[in-house]
């Protein structure tokens, strides 16, 4: 299908066919577009009289000028643009920035988030960007959702997981995942992450690959002091042999569906806050075991909100989660 912009001959033929009395569907077929281009143009350029190509292309032309100035719309608008800055140097998101002018400071001039990205991403906002809380410096390229061959075996959904585990009524469920080097790296080292659903309590290894049994190596060596019944991971391919670790383990094993990560959210978040310590790019390999052990203590020993400001080890130490005093250790060996 043509992705360019509907030009003005096919605007006329556009014309012609419905005029004609074709349908949007088979007027779409007839030009090679998606029948939703087709409704969409006839829906926003044309009018109560009818489609008339040539004030179709002016509605257009009209419509793609002014989206163009809405990016300049800040910085055309000092007022605007300080507003933005002093927000943004605040740690406020552009969602954010837009939403308080919408609904509060009305007499700044209004601008939509959309529109500040658009200035950030432009020559004259560049210099604010490393504001963002991503600190991107042009948008992400949103890659199209690909159906994958299923590659795990016997994996149970997490729609069967029991109530009781989703809702964190007990301890000793835990989420799994890992974080990876930079593909700049060319390195191979990653991170296993294990994660106590209830108590947030955390324990990292660095395994040299992704490879199963690496993992796997890694899952066993975490959960020797602790207590352990279920384990809920996604759908990489690290995660294959995950029969032989809940036979290993006695536990059972969930499985997020496939694209909704935020099925094991906890374990997300928690990798998100260890991204403050090993930023996205980085090579793994190059952190010591020291490093990763004060990371990992970091995380069990900072008060958290939802634990009413207790500490993951304060939680799990008083539900007595641990089973021995083994050491626990953040290097894979």
């Amino acid at each position: 299908m043509n992705k360019k912009h509907i030009t003005l001959n096919e605007r006329l033929q556009i014309s012609l066919l419905l005029k004609k009395g074709y349908s949007i569907r088979d007027t779409a077929s007839a030009l090679g577009r998606e029948h939703s281009s087709i409704s969409r143009e006839a829906s926003r350029n044309g009018g109560k009289a009818g489609y008339d190509p040539y004030l179709a292309n002016a509605k257009a032309r009209n419509r793609r000028k002014l989206s163009k100035y809405q990016g300049m719309k800040i910085e055309e608008d000092d007022d605007l643009k300080w507003y933005v800055v002093e927000r943004l140097e605040a740690g406020w998101t552009p969602e954010e920035i837009s939403g308080r002018i919408k609904t509060h400071d009305t007499h700044i001039t209004y601008v939509s988030s959309k529109g500040i990205y658009r200035w950030l991403y432009s020559v004259k906002g560049q210099l604010y960007c490393f504001l963002l809380p991503k600190k991107r410096f042009r948008p992400r390229r949103r890659r199209k959702k690909t159906t994958k061959r299923q590659m795990i075996p016997n994996r149970i959904g997490i729609e069967m997981r029991p109530d009781y585990i989703n809702e964190r009524k007990r301890f000793g469920h835990f989420e799994a995942d890992t974080a990876v080097s930079g593909k700049r790296t060319r390195s191979k080292t990653a991170l296993s992450v294990i994660c106590e659903r209830k108590a947030l309590y955390t324990r990292l290894k660095k395994i040299p690959s992704l490879k199963p049994e690496n993992h796997n190596r890694a899952i066993k060596k975490m959960s020797l002091d602790l207590n352990i019944h279920s384990i809920t991971w996604d759908n990489g391919l690290e995660n294959r042999n995950h029969e032989e670790l809940a036979t290993s383990l006695d536990i059972k094993n969930y499985f997020c569906r496939p694209y909704h990560s935020w099925e094991k959210g906890t374990v997300e978040n928690t990798i998100g806050r260890i991204r403050r310590f090993l930023p996205k790019g980085c090579d793994i390999s190059e952190f010591s075991d020291t490093d990763l052990q004060k990371i990992e203590d970091w995380l069990n020993h900072t008060p958290r909100k939802c634990l009413n400001y207790n500490t993951p080890y304060e939680v799990m130490k008083l539900n007595s989660q641990f089973i021995s005093k083994i050491p626990s250790g953040a290097i894979e060996g």
